[in-house]
């Protein structure tokens, strides 16, 4: 069966990105003040060398105008990520879960806050690693028995990110196992027929 109309048209990674810089994150910030007033809420106050929580998008803002030093997330460091990437080797039938945004979380701290992480370097492998091995598993998915039948794809624990990217071979898998599915009329026709033959409708 095919996805239906509503499921094929889903954000996109940009669309992705923008939602996952709603998220709160730490900063310790360089500069003093009291609460701001901001649409998505109150923040503050900023007083060094007190962390504040803000949105990641007014994190990255302060952090290009060098206002503020961000506090990586708990899972946005070298053991964790280890841990994270064993457990998803181990684990070959099904995806761990992981945070909701974390692929586009990690890609714009390590993009605009580098210094602010530790063994950056270290981190994008570990990261390569874990996007490759969850990958692989998507690839073997997509040729699975379930798939095949136009049926179904373990997706549990995939993030948005990672379903937006599958969603184009799925909708195309699944749009060939369709065409291939003997059509309904035609099915009733070759039933039909092999009943004229076996109740005596055709002789020679």
């Amino acid at each position: 069966m095919a996805l239906p109309k509503h499921l094929q048209n889903g954000l996109t990674p940009d669309e992705l990105t923008f939602l996952a810089e709603e998220e709160t994150i730490d900063i310790v910030p360089l500069f003093s003040m009291t609460r701001v007033r901001l649409l998505s809420g109150i923040y503050g106050p900023f007083q060094p060398p007190s962390a504040a929580q803000v949105p990641l998008w007014l994190a990255l803002s302060l952090k290009r105008k060098r206002k503020c030093r961000i506090v990586p997330p708990d899972w946005l460091g070298i053991d964790r990520l280890q841990t994270l990437l064993k457990e998803e080797r181990e684990n070959a039938e099904s995806f761990c879960s992981l945070p909701r945004r974390f692929i586009e979380t990690s890609k714009v701290l390590l993009d605009v806050a580098p210094d602010d992480l530790m063994q950056p370097s270290t981190l994008r492998s570990l990261l390569k690693d874990l996007r490759e091995v969850r990958q692989a598993k998507i690839r073997i998915g997509l040729q699975s028995e379930g798939v095949m039948r136009g049926s179904y794809l373990q997706v549990t624990n995939l993030t948005p990110l990672e379903l937006t990217e599958l969603k184009p071979f799925l909708v195309k898998a699944m749009g060939i196992m369709q065409s291939l599915e003997p059509r309904k009329d035609e099915d009733e026709e070759e039933e039909d027929e092999i009943g004229r033959v076996a109740g005596g409708d055709y002789v020679e």
